[in-house]
């Protein structure tokens, strides 16, 4: 029972941490974003006008988009339970096999 309540207690704070590091991201990607479009304007020549942080607060918000989908999809339902269920299936499939094949052996043995 202990190792049980360890156990979760263990996966709520990971998630939790999941979350937290996702909300940390989030503001950095507000204020690098803010940061890129000053630094632009700030040091553009009115011969040369390069308008670079669009492409880079683009790529950087798909990259945010990506994160939101792992803490937020991926890991909720790929969690601890999704994996015990995947072990079970897996042992019974190892075991019907071996199942079948000591059948199979038993059989050719009385040939």
């Amino acid at each position: 029972m202990a190792q049980m309540n360890h156990e979760l207690y263990e996966n709520a704070r990971k998630r939790i941490r999941q979350k937290k590091v996702l909300c940390y991201h989030f503001v950095l990607f507000l204020v690098g974003s803010l940061f890129m479009y000053v630094a632009n304007e700030l040091l553009e020549t009115a011969d040369d006008r390069v308008v670079w942080y669009p492409w880079t607060i683009t790529i950087w918000f798909f990259l945010m988009i990506l994160h939101f989908i792992k803490v937020y999809i991926i890991d909720r339902f790929m969690n601890k339970e999704w994996e015990r269920d995947q072990i079970e299936r897996l042992i019974a499939r190892q075991e019907k096999k071996i199942e079948q094949l000591e059948a199979r052996l038993k059989r050719e043995e009385r040939v």
